[in-house]
């Protein structure tokens, strides 16, 4: 694709180019698209990922304007793209030599815009932009925002603050995902359950397994077997059973 028009309207009409609506079938039963169902009514047109990437790459340059209207379609992929597209805005404003901290802003403001509208609305979504978008800018910065996200009982916000520690964690920093995880333990919900587990796993992978240990030591009686599962998955056969045994 050679200089594509930079709209909305050209990201979808090259995403439908390469849609199969035998994939969409595919693709909404993998995301829970059913009635009662964490994805329900999402709408897919059966674009996969890569596929998605590589048309994304032709309108690094689209208007956050035009980004937002990608995020406000009820299309799955549409919305996708936007993010993908943010996070590439992102890592162009953060580059070291030249850090455009303005630009930095507003792409954080159209993220959690979008986030608060309800358009970062599935964990693929969610884990594909939070520690990309949200992760970075808060790296050295105040991080009420994170806490704001998580106080409410919205799957998405909350799985969104907690994966934006993601990044803190690559950068060392298990502060605020700590923090964070224990706030989550009531939450059994299935996703949440998930994210939980799995940035603890990643924090003893990361950056101190006596950390992880020591979390697990301090509430592993009190987790959910899914989120105790990830987080144990790199330990020894011996310390999970121990864990589990709590």
């Amino acid at each position: 694709m050679t200089n594509p028009e930079l709209t909305a309207a050209a990201v979808r009409a090259e995403l439908s180019k390469v849609a199969d609506p035998a994939d969409a079938v595919h693709l909404r039963r993998f995301f829970k698209t059913g009635p009662g169902e964490y994805g329900a009514g999402d709408v897919f047109i059966g674009v996969r990922v890569p596929q998605t990437r590589k048309v994304v790459q032709g309108f690094a340059e689209l208007p956050l304007a035009q980004i937002d209207e990608l995020l406000d379609s009820e299309v799955h992929e549409f919305r996708l793209a936007g993010l993908l597209i943010l996070n590439a805005r992102m890592a162009q404003a953060m580059r070291k030599r030249a850090p455009d901290v303005a630009a930095q802003e507003r792409i954080v403001g159209a993220y959690l815009a979008a986030v608060a509208r309800g358009r970062v609305n599935n964990w693929d979504l969610v884990d594909g932009s939070a520690e990309f978008v949200l992760g970075p800018w808060l790296l050295e910065r105040p991080r009420a925002v994170l806490f704001e996200l998580a106080g409410g009982d919205s799957l998405w916000e909350r799985r969104v603050a907690l994966l934006a520690t993601f990044a803190f964690i690559k950068a060392g920093d298990t502060s605020t995902t700590l923090e964070l995880c224990e706030r989550y333990l009531p939450d059994r919900r299935d996703l949440i359950q998930k994210a939980v587990g799995w940035m603890l796993r990643e924090i003893g992978k990361r950056v101190d397994r006596a950390q992880l240990t020591a979390f697990l030591d301090a509430h592993a009686a009190h987790m959910g077997r899914t989120a105790l599962s990830y987080a144990t998955e790199h330990l020894t056969a011996e310390e999970r059973a121990h864990y589990r045994s709590l």
